[in-house]
């Protein structure tokens, strides 16, 4: 239980968020001068005041939609390719994001949907799954059978390095071929599988019909879907310990699952913050947000990436022994766009109103009515009673509805504390039947 890859996850936390910190200035630097995108993005920051959090707080956020958007317009209009050595860096690919190009430095490329490329450098457990394959049980000199796609997208390169830099040997399995899988991990006997946990569920289901008896495979695992305990206890009662990871194709490992089954601990080589969806403002210690990423990558140096997910802080440590921040996991996705009365309504114009009245804590837009009969209600938190804010500050907020949004909205002001603590800052309940 108390085993760990390295002492780094067992070493103060304020060893870690002194260590964290220090590299803050370096890596902004870096990325300005390495990465166009960034050069024109924090081109007016002083990165060697980024120290604190709070300064840290102060930069943008890049959300990967906006990423996504940024590619694509890049692709379409830029023409400036930069040399760098004997390698090309082609600004239209990455959107000016990467600090590396086409040649040694960069041995693959990928695409997830969208479609968004991500670059993959040299350095051994480039993604840095290492440590989580770890976590899940795995030790060196042992066979995994990869489960993840090996084409387009990284997972599968992500959990084949990770597993090289831990010592495992990787049968390639990839996706698909189910009676192939069997027959491999009968034949092969690997110590345990990495994928989705809903492939390895159909391959063990698949055997059992195949009488098939795959006695080596005792841990797991998953990453790329919900991981819900009914599922767990599935595994479970067939031999095999899963665990999950959090990790994403932009930044590699976030956070990862113990054997204490308590949260997702935080990665080493990511600073995470969770802030109000829409927003770039840090959350309250316990609230629900979405995951923001800051990563020492310096071949790919995202600063303050908006994962689009949502997740919350869990206060104490893991009981396992590692000392880092725990998350709750995956709940839910921050990205809340909807369509009112036939325009977008999105979470960063919630924030533009909240912002204009102090006295307003939290708000949360509910979407309610049927279809071709939308009723849209601002919920607020005040700082001051109902009764002492009353009707006029209601009006204010109504006024400022309009001017944002450009629609017509109703005002609640709810007792303080009522609004749910699950990321929402617009509720869509209306009926579609």
């Amino acid at each position: 239980m108390s085993e760990t890859f390295d002492t780094l996850e067992t070493r103060s936390p304020e060893a870690r968020e002194t260590a964290l910190l220090a590299a803050l200035p370096s890596q902004i630097a870096h990325a300005k001068k390495s990465s166009m995108a960034f050069a024109a993005l924090l081109a007016q920051v002083d990165a060697s005041a980024v120290t604190s959090r709070a300064a840290l707080a102060q930069l943008p956020v890049i959300r990967k939609s906006e990423l996504q958007d940024l590619q694509q317009a890049a692709r379409t209009n830029a023409t400036n390719v930069a040399t760098l050595g004997h390698e090309t860096m082609p600004g239209n690919v990455f959107g000016g994001f990467s600090a590396i190009g086409y040649g040694a430095s960069m041995p693959r490329v990928f695409a997830s949907p969208g479609p968004i490329y991500e670059p993959e450098g040299t350095a051994k457990d480039y993604w840095r799954m290492a440590r989580a394959i770890f976590a899940a049980g795995f030790r060196s000199g042992e066979l995994i059978h990869n489960c993840f796609s090996y084409h387009f997208v990284p997972a599968g390169s992500m959990m084949e390095t990770g597993a090289h830099a831990l010592g495992c040997t990787v049968f390639p399995g990839g996706t698909g071929q189910t009676e192939q899988q069997v027959q491999a991990m009968r034949e092969l006997q690997p110590a345990g599988y990495i994928g989705t946990p809903s492939f390895l569920k159909i391959i063990l289901e698949k055997a059992e019909e195949m009488g098939v008896a795959l006695p080596s495979v005792t841990k797991a695992m998953f990453g790329g879907e919900a991981y819900p305990p009914s599922l767990r206890d599935w595994f479970l009662a067939r031999g095999v310990r899963g665990y999950q990871c959090y990790a994403t194709a932009d930044l590699g490992l976030i956070a990862y699952e113990t054997p204490a089954r308590e949260g997702l601990v935080l990665d080493e080589g990511v600073l995470v913050e969770i802030v109000r969806p829409g927003t770039g403002d840090p959350v309250a210690l316990g609230e629900v947000g979405e995951v923001v990423v800051t990563t020492l990558n310096r071949d790919y140096p995202l600063v303050r990436f908006g994962t689009g997910d949502l997740s919350a802080i869990l206060p104490g440590q893991c009981p396992s022994g590692r000392t880092n921040t725990r998350i709750k996991g995956w709940m839910g996705r921050a990205d809340q766009t909807t369509k009112i009365r036939g325009m977008f309504v999105h979470a960063k114009q919630v924030d533009a109103i909240v912002k204009r009245f102090p006295e307003v804590l939290r708000a949360r837009l509910v979407v309610s009515g049927e279809m071709a009969n939308d009723v849209m209600t601002l919920q607020v938190e005040t700082s001051t009673p109902a009764v002492v804010s009353g009707a006029a500050l209601a009006a204010r907020i109504g006024e400022a509805i309009r001017d944002v949004t450009k629609l017509r909205g109703d005002v609640a002001i709810v007792q303080s504390g009522s609004l749910p603590n699950d990321g929402k800052v617009i509720e869509d309940a209306r009926s579609y039947r």
